[in-house]
């Protein structure tokens, strides 16, 4: 059975990506394994992780376009734009002293007001603790020695963004929150749910910072079908057209041979649902996906081998 394929980790929070993929070595017994798309620390969710050959495909998965849930924390802000970090801003005029939880003083009305300056293309400045490099070094290493760093906005799209609750009570507050709200969000490659937060609330007139942030969705790929990495088997192993929609060609051994050697093709059939990259799976007659290819009029040309080496 090939150790090459996908597979979709439901990632805990308080777990590494880098860690959730250890299950992954130690079932498939190898080291060749990647993901795409870092999820925080705190985050929890779906990561789609990759192992052998397949690991040449996850930059195709990192373009995706992602769907998270959050819940937002009105009232204070922190060094990390998470809800239990150190409170670097406080909104002491909107706070309401309530012993039995959280009291709405924005309302739920007020606050989808706002959500259409986050939907459609924006650009957004980063958190200072996250993966962005600075010179060769991650912001947040830098920010752990005591530097003091900008980092630049960045172009990013999102689709949707939707409240979805309201007024529940988070454990762990390090500030004074005084209202908090459950929402949703479809986005592009390269946003931040911690600075999405971050600025929902200065566009109220008040500081904000996040929680639970959970992501469901990447690409055509839900979280419903996820593993934890303590259940995961042989048999959650995908193949990569289970996870990439590119379409597919059917090859016979004789065409095989041609493109295992680097070789392009004749190909005089139109492929329908290519898309403007080009990109085609090739596959041999039993359906098994053994190379990623270029198609265009008249030929389909290999771009890198994803089977198993002879024998």
């Amino acid at each position: 059975m090939s150790n090459s394929g996908f597979v979709l980790l439901d990632k805990i929070a308080g777990e590494t990506s880098f860690k959730a993929l250890f299950p992954l070595k130690r079932v498939f017994s190898t080291k060749r394994v990647g993901h795409a798309g870092t999820l925080d620390l705190r985050a929890s969710g779906l990561i789609i992780a990759a192992t052998g050959r397949c690991t040449r495909l996850l930059p195709f998965i990192e373009a995706k376009d992602k769907c998270y849930s959050f819940r937002l924390h009105l009232g204070y802000e922190t060094d990390t734009l998470e809800w239990d970090g150190e409170v670097v801003e406080q909104d002491e005029a909107n706070v309401i002293a309530n012993p039995e939880g959280v009291k709405q003083s924005i309302t739920r009305e007020a606050l989808e007001a706002v959500l259409p300056q986050f939907t459609g293309d924006i650009e957004q400045v980063p958190p200072k603790y996250c993966a962005v490099k600075i010179n060769g070094v991650r912001a947040s290493d830098l920010m752990e020695r005591g530097r003091n760093i900008e980092l630049k906005p960045r172009k990013i799209h999102i689709g949707e963004l939707k409240v979805i609750g309201e007024g529940e009570v988070t454990e762990g507050c390090s500030g004074k929150e005084f209202a908090t709200f459950d929402l949703i969000c479809e986005c592009s490659k390269g946003t931040y749910i911690r600075a999405l937060g971050r600025d929902i609330g200065r566009a109220l007139g008040t500081y904000a910072c996040v929680s639970q942030i959970r992501r469901h969705r990447i690409g055509n790929v839900t979280l419903d079908k996820a593993v934890r990495g303590e259940d995961l088997t042989r048999e959650n192993l995908l193949p990569v057209d289970a996870v990439l929609d590119f379409p597919v060609v059917r090859l016979t051994d004789e065409q095989v041979a041609v493109i295992r050697q680097g070789n392009w093709l004749p190909w005089k059939e139109k492929v329908e649902g290519v898309g403007p990259e080009g990109h085609v799976f090739a596959a041999n007659m039993q359906g098994e996906v053994l190379s990623l290819c270029f198609y265009e009029p008249g030929r389909i040309k290999p771009k890198f081998y994803l089977g198993e080496d002879d024998k």
